[in-house]
């Protein structure tokens, strides 16, 4: 009991100090007077890891946040100061439960690298002298983020009671979603699992290599795995030094890209330069915490909305739209048309190589949402991938178009999967399905004829934007019939104060009376209704 009280008070200081630390972080950037997309960025990085996760999660959610935003929210980056070396080496050892010594002979005491989350170290191992790299967690993360998660938490339910911002937004719904995604995060038994996974779906792809994780090594806080050389992508001058193609690199990328999302369904949802290396020749992908995926049905879609904007399709585009997302309000289908359209028309006459790709996937999900279809998670990581990717491109290879060497790799995957029998099977099922349909026309011709003409057809029309004026005449047929019940009561309560009924109020039978006062009530009802109800309309 006494340890309860003791963790408590700790939890309760650290709250205290927490709050007081976010609230002058706040002052110092000025608040009251605006938030730009730079400065909110800026602020998010001062607060530190949760909050970091947290505008992952956001720059993903273009039905929160305006596009502006979005995008500036992708430039999250987490520099945080590394850690003292012998605390690293605490980790390993209570993790190991042993001196790391007899594990490995050497282990640099200058990161590689040092993140919210996890601080990153060269070593070599004792067994073998191979070269590896560790991810070490940095102690009590887990803690200090759960600490935060639960102010966001609380903040988010005084934001509903003060205000209406939860029927635009639901805070408490992105915060459990981003808790979720930083605990998977945090656990790199989880990002061993997804590292070996990728490894084994791209290995025989020549060009792409990833990280092989050293599993006997690894635990739920420190990740063992191959050390990778080269050079971070983004460093192109020493690529270029190196006698490396930099167009090459820029559309194997985007070809191997392209296979992770449509072809394995299983993709790096966080392709920053940071992630990306070049050695030996080959794309290293690294970081393997953050993977979004895609269900065979999904990829499908994805692929036929991509050939939908090649061919200018806005019917195919609309059914993607409608079959990958789920409908979160009623969907206005002559909007959500021309809403594809307009937006179709604006790049059809331009040549694809020079469509702005972050832009356009900006229009999809604000089309979407703006339409009441909430895309799945797999696809708004996949957006911000994309974006991502493009990015990378963009800034080693700008000539290279990322969406042209999307579509080409979508026309290229279809016609290599072409199979003559398959297909000849399915259009001998698509012919004989369209024949049995064409010899029901009569039959259904006829029925519909024979019902007719006994006067039994009955016609449903769906009008668009007919609700309120439906919802009106309901009202006034309502009052219609109070009107009559009251007229009812009022001759009946007359008729019930002529008789000799028992008992009597002043001389009145008691249910004549209480007729008088229920119909007086109801009277009452219906003259303050209309009162109201023309306000209304004297103040539209």
């Amino acid at each position: 009991m006494a340890r309860q009280q003791e963790n408590s008070s700790i939890s309760n200081s650290y709250r205290r100090r927490r709050l007081h630390e976010i609230i002058s972080i706040l002052s110092k950037y000025d608040i009251r007077h605006g938030l730009t997309p730079d400065k909110l960025v800026r602020i998010i990085e001062a607060l530190g890891p949760t909050y970091i996760k947290l505008g992952q999660i956001m720059a993903m959610r273009q039905d929160i946040l305006p596009p502006d935003y979005c995008k500036a929210l992708l430039k999250l980056q987490e520099n945080v100061d590394p850690l003292p070396f012998n605390e690293i080496l605490s980790v390993l050892e209570a993790e190991y439960r042993r001196n790391p010594a007899t594990i490995f002979t050497y282990i640099d005491p200058e990161p590689l690298g040092s993140a919210s989350i996890a601080q990153v170290h060269r070593a070599e191992l004792k067994s073998t002298g191979e070269s590896v790299v560790l991810k070490v967690q940095r102690p009590d993360i887990y803690d200090r983020m759960a600490e935060d998660v639960a102010l966001m938490e609380r903040a988010a339910k005084i934001m509903n009671v003060v205000s209406k911002v939860s029927e635009v937004v639901d805070f408490q719904m992105v915060i459990k979603e981003m808790w979720a995604a930083a605990q998977k995060e945090m656990d790199f038994l989880i990002e061993a699992r997804n590292a070996e996974y990728f490894y084994t779906l791209n290995k025989e792809v020549a060009y792409v290599t990833s990280p092989v994780i050293f599993r006997e090594y690894t635990t739920s806080k420190i990740l063992v795995m191959n050390y990778i050389g080269g050079f971070e992508i983004s460093k192109t001058d020493d690529l270029k030094k190196a006698g490396y193609d930099l167009n090459d690199i820029a559309v194997k990328l985007c070809n191997n890209y392209m296979k992770q999302v449509l072809t394995d369904g299983f993709f790096q949802a966080d392709p920053h330069q940071g992630n990306i290396r070049i050695w030996d020749h080959k794309i290293a992908w690294l970081d393997m915490g953050m993977m979004g995926t895609l269900s065979h049905r999904d990829r499908s879609l994805l692929s036929q909305a991509l050939e939908a904007v090649a061919t200018n399709n806005v019917e195919s585009l609309k059914a993607a739209f409608l079959m990958l997302g789920q409908q979160k309000g009623r969907i206005d289908h002559s909007a959500l048309y021309i809403d594809i359209s307009d937006m179709l028309d604006e790049y059809s006459s331009m040549e694809i190589a020079d469509i702005d790709l972050a832009r356009f996937m900006d229009q999809m999900m604000t089309i979407c949402s703006r339409n009441h279809i909430e895309m799945p998670p797999g696809v708004t990581m996949l957006v911000r991938g994309i974006v991502t990717i493009e990015g990378v491109i963009l800034d080693i290879a700008p000539e290279v178009s990322p969406i042209q060497v999307f579509i080409a790799y979508v026309t290229q995957e279809e016609f290599e999967d072409f199979d003559i029998k398959v297909t000849a099977k399915k259009l001998l099922r698509e012919s004989l399905a369209a024949g049995n349909a064409g010899l029901e026309i009569p039959v259904s011709l006829q029925e519909l004829l024979s019902v007719a003409l006994k006067g039994q057809t009955k016609l449903n029309i769906a009008i668009t934007g007919s609700e309120e004026p439906l919802s009106a005449i309901s009202r006034m047929v309502n009052k219609v019939v109070m009107c009559i019940i009251l007229a009812a009561g009022i001759i009946g309560s007359s008729f019930i104060a002529t008789t000799n009924m028992e008992p009597k109020i002043l001389g009145i039978p008691a249910l004549g009376v209480l007729g008088y006062l229920i119909c007086f009530i109801l009277g009452l009802v219906i003259v303050i209704d209309m009162y109201t109800q023309q306000k209304k309309l004297d103040g539209k």
